[in-house]
C-alpha cells in the first residue's frame, strides 16, 4: 500500500513516500481502508521532537492518529463491526501503532465507532482526537445544565468542540478568542465571544458572572494560560486543562478550592488501558452529531496524502481556521 513516511525526525523532517506491505487484519482489530485523516498538533511535535516525546514511533514512522473509512475485513473476536461499515476513530501514530497516513490500518476495534451518517468521511476524520478530548474534559469538571461555562480558545480543534458538547449539555458558554475570525466563529457556534485581548479576566468575570466566576473552565490553551482559569473560575469551581506540561503556582486554586483536571487523551491508546471508553465517547458522538449539536469546522484548504507536509506547515503557522484533513 502507498504510506507517507518518516524516516528521520526533527524541524527539517519531511515526509516521504513510499510502498509497504498492508497489514494482516488480527484478532479483535479491523483492516480499515481510510478516506481522510486530520492533523492535530501532537502530530506535528512528534515529527519535530522525536524521541524527546516519549510516545513517539520508531522511524522509519507512519504517523497520523485520527481517520475515518470503511472495514474491508475484520479480525476474530470482533462482532460489533462488519465488512463495508464505515467507522471513524482515532488509533494510531504513536508508540507501536502504525498511523493514517496510509492507505489502510488495523485498528483496535475499541478504539472506534460508526461513523456519524450526517458527516462526510472529511468531517468525521476531524472528530475523534479533539472530540474525545472536550467531552472527556467536561464530563469530569461534572458540566450540569444551566452551569456558567468558560472555554478558553474556542476556535481551536478542541475548543470549538468543547463549545458545541457544553451547549449540547445546556451549559451557558462563554469562550475566548483572538481575532475577528475567531471570534465571529464562536458566536456562530452558540457562545458568548470574548476577546481575550482587548478584555482583561477581571473585567470580562465581572460582565458575565457579576465577578463571582465561571462554575467551569474548560482550558484548551493551557500552559501560563491557567493561572487565567484559575484567576476566572469560581470558588470551588472546575478547572479542565489539556495542556499542563509546565511548572505552576497552585497558590490561587488553593485559596478559591478549586479542582483541576488534566485531560491526556492518548493514555488508552499508549498503555492500552480501557480502550473501550473511547470507543463508548465516539458512538455517543456519533450520536450528538447526528442530532445537528455538533459537527466540525474544517479549514478552507485541503490537501491529499501527498501533500501532508504541507498540510502539518499548515497547522503549524497558526492560520488555520478548524481541522486540517487529508484526503487518504
Amino acid at each position: 500500500m502507498k504510506a507517507m513516511i518518516l524516516n528521520s525526525y526533527g524541524e527539517d523532517a519531511s515526509f516521504e513516500a513510499a510502498e509497504v506491505e498492508t497489514p494482516s487484519v488480527k484478532p479483535g482489530h479491523v483492516l480499515v481502508k481510510i478516506a481522510a485523516s486530520s492533523v492535530n498538533t501532537v502530530d506535528t511535535m512528534i515529527r519535530n521532537m522525536g524521541k524527546d516525546l516519549p510516545l513517539s514511533p520508531d522511524t522509519p514512522a507512519i504517523l497520523g492518529m485520527d481517520f475515518a473509512g470503511t472495514v474491508e475485513a475484520v479480525g476474530d473476536d470482533v462482532t460489533d463491526y462488519s465488512v463495508g461499515d464505515e467507522v471513524y476513530g482515532c488509533a494510531g501514530g504513536l508508540a507501536d501503532l502504525p498511523g493514517t497516513l496510509a492507505e489502510y490500518i488495523v485498528a483496535d476495534a475499541d478504539l472506534l465507532a460508526r461513523k456519524p451518517k450526517n458527516l462526510s468521511m472529511r468531517e468525521a476524520s476531524a472528530l475523534p482526537l479533539v472530540a474525545i478530548t472536550a467531552y472527556e474534559g467536561l464530563q469530569r469538571a461534572g458540566i450540569q445544565p444551566g452551569q456558567k461555562v468558560l472555554v478558553h480558545g474556542g476556535s481551536g480543534g478542541v475548543g470549538h468542540v468543547a463549545v458545541q458538547l457544553a451547549k449540547h449539555w445546556g451549559a451557558e458558554v462563554y469562550s475566548t478568542g483572538g481575532g475577528e475570525k475567531q471570534l465571529a466563529l464562536i458566536e456562530q457556534l452558540g457562545a458568548t465571544a470574548i476577546n481575550y485581548k482587548s478584555e482583561s479576566v477581571e473585567d470580562y468575570v465581572a460582565k458575565h458572572t457579576g465577578g463571582s466566576g465561571f462554575e467551569l473552565v474548560f482550558d484548551s490553551v493551557g500552559g501560563a494560560n491557567l493561572t487565567k482559569s484559575f484567576e476566572a473560575a469560581a470558588f470551588n469551581g472546575q478547572v479542565a486543562t489539556t495542556v499542563s506540561m509546565c511548572e505552576l503556582d497552585l497558590t490561587p486554586a488553593h485559596f478559591k478550592g478549586l479542582s483541576l483536571h488534566v485531560v491526556f487523551m492518548l493514555i488508552p491508546m499508549l498503555h492500552n488501558f480501557r480502550r473501550d471508553a473511547h470507543g463508548a465517547i465516539l458512538k455517543d458522538l456519533a450520536v450528538i452529531a447526528e442530532s445537528g449539536a455538533l459537527k466540525p469546522v474544517l479549514d478552507e484548504q485541503k490537501f491529499s496524502l501527498e501533500q501532508i507536509g504541507d498540510a502539518h506547515a499548515r497547522l503549524e503557522s497558526g492560520k488555520a481556521m478548524g481541522k486540517v484533513v487529508v484526503d487518504n
